[in-house]
C-alpha cells in the first residue's frame, strides 16, 4: 500500500465531507495499492477496488481469480471477494459497506469507470447512501506527484528513450517495422519495465498517421521513422517519441526538425510553477507558425497512471502549472505536405524553479540517423 496516497485520499475524503472514497478504476486502484491487479484492466467486469474511510482505514474487494495476488500484495488490508461466476459482485460489495458501517451519508465513487447498472445495483442495495462522483478528486490528487512517483518516472522515461535509442540504432534498409518493434520492447523488458501500452512504429508515408503499430512494411533509404513506446512499471506509464532517417533524410525534414527541436528548447524554458497552460500553447503556436503546417489541439499533456491525464498544454482549458507535474512534451507534424510527419515526445517534470527533462538518453538537437 502507498502510504503517502493513503493519506492524500483519506485527507480529500474529509475535505470533501465524504464518509468514504472509493477506488474502482485499474489506475485508482494502482495508485492507492502500488499494483495493477492482472486482469482488472483487461476485463473490466473483475471489478477490483479499494475502499478509503476519512480516518485513513482502508478495505479491499476483488474478484475471486485475483484473491491471492491481492492479498499477498496487501497483508494485513481487510479483503473481500467475490465469486465471477456465482455471485452479483455489487450485492457483495454492498456487504463490504455494510461490514464497514457504510449504510448512510456520502460515499465518492468513480461514476465515469463504474457501469451504470453497477451503480443502480449499489443505489438498489444501499438507498441511504448517496454516490458522488469522485474521478476529478482522483484525477486532482494524480496531478501533483511525490517524490517516490517522481523517482519512478525518470526511471521509466530512460527505459523507453534508451530502448527507442537503441532500436533505431540498428534499424536500416531492407528491415520491416515489425523488427523495430521486437528490438523495441525486448530493449524495454531488458531494462525492467513490466509491461508497455500505445506503441508506435511509423515509417516512411505511414509517418504521417497518428496512432499506427507496427506493419510489415519493409524500410527503404529516405524513409523518416517515427518511434513512441509507454513503458509501464507498477501502472505507470512513460511516453516517449523519437524520429530518425535512413539512409538521407528527405527533403525539407531537416528544417522541419530543427523548428521543432527549438520548439522543445523553448518549452523547456517556459514550463515552471505558475506558468499558464493555455500561455505555453501560444507560445508553441507562434513558434511553429512560419511552417504553416497544421497543428495538434494540444503540445503536452499530465501523465501518470494513465496514458494522458490532466492538466492539457492547449487552448481549450487553462490552469497554472504546479511543482511536481508531469508532462509529456510533443512538437510535431503529423502532415507536413512533403510524404512524411515528425515528432519528437520528451517527458518533463515540473520543479519549483522551472522544469527538468526526464528523457534524458537521447539528444534531440538534429534529426538523426538510423543504424547511425
Amino acid at each position: 500500500m502507498n502510504k503517502d496516497i493513503l493519506k492524500k485520499i483519506a485527507s480529500i475524503a474529509a475535505e470533501n465531507g465524504l464518509d468514504a472514497i472509493i477506488a474502482t478504476s485499474p489506475e485508482n486502484f494502482a495508485y492507492l495499492a502500488g499494483f495493477v491487479v492482472p486482469s482488472h484492466h483487461v476485463l473490466r467486469w473483475r471489478h477490483s477496488m479499494l475502499v478509503v474511510k476519512p480516518d485513513a482505514t482502508v478495505a479491499a474487494f476483488t474478484v475471486d481469480m485475483e484473491e491471492s495476488t491481492v492479498s499477498a500484495r496487501l497483508p494485513g488490508v481487510p479483503l473481500k471477494s467475490w465469486g465471477e461466476f456465482t455471485d452479483s459482485s455489487m450485492a457483495v460489495f454492498a456487504e463490504l459497506l455494510r461490514e464497514l458501517s457504510l449504510t448512510q451519508g456520502r460515499v465518492g465513487i468513480e461514476t465515469d469507470y463504474l457501469p451504470a447498472r453497477d451503480l443502480n445495483i449499489l443505489n438498489s442495495e444501499l438507498p441511504k447512501i448517496d454516490f458522488v462522483a469522485a474521478q476529478d478528486l482522483f484525477n486532482r490528487a494524480r496531478m501533483i506527484k511525490t517524490g517516490r512517483e517522481l523517482d519512478l518516472l525518470h526511471r521509466l522515461s530512460r527505459i523507453s528513450d534508451q530502448s527507442i535509442k537503441d532500436a533505431l540504432a540498428v534499424a536500416d534498409v531492407g528491415i520491416s517495422e515489425m523488427q523495430i518493434a521486437a528490438d523495441l520492447t525486448r530493449g524495454i523488458y531488458a531494462r525492467g519495465a513490466e509491461d508497455f501500452k500505445f506503441m508506435i512504429i511509423a515509417t516512411g508515408e505511414r509517418s504521417q498517421l497518428p496512432n499506427v503499430g507496427p506493419s510489415d512494411r519493409i524500410l527503404a533509404s529516405g524513409d523518416i521513422c517515427r518511434v513512441e513506446i509507454f513503458s509501464i512499471l507498477n501502472g505507470y506509464h512513460a511516453g516517449v517519441c523519437r524520429s530518425a532517417y535512413v539512409g538521407e533524410p528527405p527533403e525539407h525534414a531537416e528544417r522541419i526538425w530543427a523548428l521543432l527541436s527549438d520548439a522543445t528548447q523553448m518549452l523547456l524554458e517556459i514550463i515552471k510553477p505558475g506558468a499558464s497552460t493555455r500561455d505555453i500553447y501560444d507560445a508553441y503556436l507562434k513558434m511553429i507558425a512560419p511552417l504553416n503546417m497544421p497543428p495538434i489541439a494540444f503540445v503536452g499533456h499530465g501523465i501518470g497512471l494513465h496514458l494522458h491525464e490532466d492538466p492539457y498544454l492547449g487552448a481549450q482549458n487553462d490552469c497554472a502549472l504546479e511543482a511536481g507535474m508531469v508532462l509529456g512534451i510533443e512538437p510535431l507534424i503529423y502532415r507536413t505536405g512533403y510524404g512524411f510527419g515528425l515528432q519528437n515526445k520528451d517527458m518533463v517534470a515540473v520543479t519549483e524553479n522551472g522544469c527538468t527533462l526526464l528523457s534524458d538518453a537521447t539528444v534531440t538537437k538534429c534529426l538523426v540517423q538510423c543504424s547511425g
